[in-house]
């Protein structure tokens, strides 16, 4: 699991918890060496000494690897555990249950609760309670016995007083840097996906834009076809150019249709022979040069699903892109198309392609965002990821052992349900 320096800001973060491990060692020097007789210290000299020079070659080691080592988060337990020994053996050799800055021991297991699971700070605490307890258990009689007076009652009152805020930091404190985190993390999906809308936003009032300045040039060049056959235009070439013209005519009313139909909501449940079946017309229509196969398993034939009209110029933008793939890599645009259920609620869509495969730093970031590569800017699975979100689906891209396959995952309906409109 990543630790909570591995987010952004997470180098500052490191930095800022290296820099109060270093007040730390500061703090144990300072009241060792002048702090000894005004707080009452019983020292121990030379231990002390292995202490300081151990935990001083501990530090500047870790100091100089805190920002690999605090992006796990089994480093900053590492750490952290590391320090609660240094705090215990420093505690030991100055009077033990009787220094008055025991309490410092609460300070590993504030910043575990801050920045680690439930169990870094609990296996904290628990060390630290139960050394506070062999400090206590080992204290010589004199010093329970102060001036006549019985201090065992005392040193329990500050024993439990010990426990009860480390139960504290490990339960209140702990819950509330999760649930912040969980906050951060929220937020942090919510700004991406805002992102992705305005991106979305913006794709969507270009195409307006450009499907408006389509149509007069569109209907121009139908004339001026007219006009060449008219005067004897080679055949092949009359063709040609008619496929072309219809192509983009046809888009373009599609475009026109799929733009009111977004605007007003209009969803319908539609059965999977038919969605096989528009694929294939439109297939064979707008990409005649696309050799394609499609397989719908017979027991699927009269499941249905809820659609609109941004559904099949995904799948179609989908399998656009897998015959360009394949037709750049082998010479010929071969696609895959197969459909299939994963259980009784959700139906697949596997589109294959014979390509080279996606870059695997890509595949994360394909479909989230534009993204930059070798045959494009990713903005016909922008759309297609965003079209499939809407209706409840799902698309997920990966390298197979040929090519890449488009794996598309959508909402099935119950079999009781019944056809027609589903607002």
């Amino acid at each position: 699991m990543d630790g909570i320096f591995g987010r952004t800001g997470g180098l500052a973060a490191a930095d800022q918890l290296a820099l109060l491990r270093v007040l730390g060692l500061l703090l144990q020097l300072g009241l060792t060496l002048l702090g000894s007789d005004a707080f009452g210290l019983t020292l121990q000299p030379e231990p002390l000494w292995w202490v300081f020079g151990l935990e001083s070659a501990y530090l500047a080691l870790t100091l100089w690897l805190r920002h690999p080592l605090y992006r796990q988060s089994a480093g900053i337990f590492i750490a952290l555990l590391l320090d609660t020994l240094f705090w215990i053996s420093w505690l030991w050799f100055s009077g033990g249950a009787t220094n008055a800055f025991i309490s410092l021991l609460l300070v590993p297991i504030a910043l575990a609760a801050v920045t680690l699971p439930a169990w870094g700070s609990w296996s904290l605490a628990a060390l630290s309670t139960l050394a506070y307890s062999l400090m206590i258990l080992s204290l010589p009689e004199g010093h329970m016995r102060h001036h006549g007076m019985d201090m065992s009652s005392h040193f329990l009152g500050m024993w439990l007083n010990f426990v009860v805020s480390a139960l504290v930091l490990t339960t209140s404190v702990a819950l509330i840097s999760r649930r912040l985190r969980r906050q951060d993390t929220e937020l942090g999906w919510l700004r991406e996906n805002q992102l992705r809308q305005e991106q979305l936003l913006a794709l969507g009032t270009a195409s307006a834009q450009m499907a408006h300045q389509l149509a007069t040039p569109l209907a121009s060049l139908r004339l001026l076809l007219d006009e060449a056959m008219e005067e004897g235009l080679d055949a092949e070439a009359q063709a040609q150019m008619g496929q072309a013209l219809s192509r983009c005519e046809v888009t373009l009313n599609e475009l026109r249709r799929a733009t009111e139909s977004i605007r007003e909501r209009r969803r319908q449940a539609v059965t999977l022979a038919a969605l096989g079946q528009n694929m294939r017309q439109q297939l064979m229509l707008l990409m005649p040069e696309v050799d394609f196969s499609l397989t719908l398993p017979a027991g699927l034939t009269e499941r249905e699903i809820i659609t609109d009209a941004s559904l099949l110029p995904a799948l179609l933008a989908l399998v656009d892109n897998a015959a360009k793939a394949s037709l750049n890599n082998t010479g010929e645009p071969k696609v895959e198309i197969g459909f299939d259920s994963l259980g009784d609620t959700r139906l697949e869509i596997n589109i294959k392609d014979y390509g080279r495969g996606i870059e695997a730093h890509l595949l994360g970031e394909l479909g989230l965002m534009p993204v930059a590569s070798r045959t494009g800017m990713g903005v016909a699975v922008l759309l297609s990821h965003a079209s499939l979100e809407k209706l409840g689906g799902e698309l997920v891209l990966h390298n197979g052992p040929q090519g890449c396959e488009a794996r598309i995952s959508l909402p099935l309906l119950p079999v009781s349900a019944g056809k027609g409109d589903a607002a």
